[in-house]
């Protein structure tokens, strides 16, 4: 039976206000927002003062006051929010990635110690229900690997970069005019964005708790126009793509750029639209795509959790409780296509299979198989652009070591 919610919200940017609107012109979900809580006292509202406050405590001890939707950009704050909530006995609604992917095992653990629920759908790919997907259609599947598309940011900016033919520049600028782009772009262009939604899904694809500063991240702020250039003559887009999956005995996780032919999926999923793929031994491939950036998306995302608790509903975490328990390594080789200017400090014998090079424009261009932990440090370098080639294979480094020493 559905229970009437009266909901204390934290923050009233972008999500806050696309979470009032669908609220609002929803005719289905048993919830009332009763107070929100902002510190800027200054700023003009769209809705009633009355329903703002200044002080965290008048949201976190008011008795009446079921749950705690959480949607500020400081991660330490929202840590911090969603720990008093739960010991104050509430439940919690959030969708800061950045706080789940840091402190989502204490927050797996706050839920069990307090036997309150914490949802967090609208962190992973906005409007797509990936995560109570993951949860509940895919308890029992043996899933094998989840990527795809996490960030619609970047996919927006190489849309515009592909399509438009814009520069780099200018398609990060069209995206921040729209707000799918922060003033300071490095969480999104570098990758971080895409990687602590993959920490998350991670944990209810394969339930296993990964810190995301394991997680090697290379973004697309180095791509150059010989990559473009080389990209449009063999048939190929660019998509910042997030991947996990599951091979002897590991999970391996990263997110890079990956050169995609036009024939795959994941290459006519355009602007801020996301895409997830997850294959298992049973239900196999499966495409979810859907917008991943915008108010009224992760709005409806942080609307549909909120439903779910009027039912009582909480991340069982099914595939952790099933306690397989693997362990995560970045021992893995992949094929890559390395750019960068003539005379950097990249090599032919930096590869663990060089499969060949060129130069031009004063650009030198190397491809083969490298190993995860080369690929992070070149990613730190300016002006070193690392993409993955079009059939990427991944290749667990301990295999490849074992198939060279039986043919040896």
């Amino acid at each position: 039976m559905k229970k009437k919610l009266k909901l204390g919200l934290f923050g009233f940017g972008c999500v806050g206000q696309g979470l009032y609107h669908v609220l609002n012109e929803t005719h289905g979900v048993k919830a009332e927002i009763k107070k929100i809580c902002v510190k800027n006292k200054s700023k003009s509202r769209i809705i009633d003062a009355n329903y703002f406050t200044y002080e965290a405590n008048d949201i976190l001890n008011d008795p009446e006051i079921d749950v705690v939707v959480e949607l500020i950009d400081d991660a330490n704050a929202a840590f911090e929010i969603v720990k008093k909530s739960v010991i104050n006995g509430k439940h919690v609604v959030t969708a800061n990635k950045k706080m789940l992917a840091e402190h989502l095992q204490e927050i797996y653990d706050l839920q069990q110690q307090y036997d309150k629920s914490i949802l967090y759908e609208g962190s992973v790919c906005g409007s797509i229900p990936i995560l109570r997907n993951l949860e509940e259609y895919y308890d029992n599947d043996l899933i094998t690997s989840i990527e795809g598309i996490f960030n619609g940011s970047t996919n927006y900016i190489l849309t515009k970069v592909f399509e438009e033919k814009k520069s780099y520049l200018e398609a990060l600028k069209a995206a921040q005019d729209l707000g799918f782009a922060e003033s300071d772009p490095a969480l999104d262009v570098k990758g971080f964005d895409a990687k602590y939604k993959l920490t998350i899904a991670i944990a209810h694809t394969f339930g296993v708790f990964v810190k995301p500063e394991n997680i090697t991240n290379i973004g697309i702020q180095n791509i150059s126009p010989v990559d473009l250039k080389y990209a449009r003559e063999n048939n190929l887009t660019i998509k910042l793509v997030a991947h996990a999956s599951k091979r002897d005995g590991n999970i391996y996780a990263f997110v890079a750029p990956q050169f995609i032919p036009l024939d795959h999926m994941l290459a006519s999923v355009r602007n801020e639209y996301n895409a997830v793929l997850v294959e298992g031994a049973f239900a196999e491939k499966q495409v979810f795509i859907g917008k991943g950036a915008g108010s009224y998306p992760t709005g409806s995302a942080v609307l549909s959790d909120i439903s779910a608790l009027t039912f009582d509903y909480r991340y069982e975490y099914k595939k952790y409780a099933q306690g397989e328990g693997l362990p995560f390594s970045n021992e893995v080789l992949l094929d890559v296509i390395v750019s960068f200017p003539e005379g950097s400090l990249i090599s032919n014998k930096d590869f663990e299979n060089f499969k060949g090079g060129y130069q031009g424009n004063g650009f030198q261009y190397l491809q083969g198989t490298v190993r995860l932990e080369k690929l992070r440090e070149w990613s730190e370098w300016d002006n070193i652009s690392v993409i993955l080639a079009p059939q990427a294979n991944l290749t667990p480094a301990n295999a490849s070591e074992k198939i060279e020493r039986l043919s040896a």
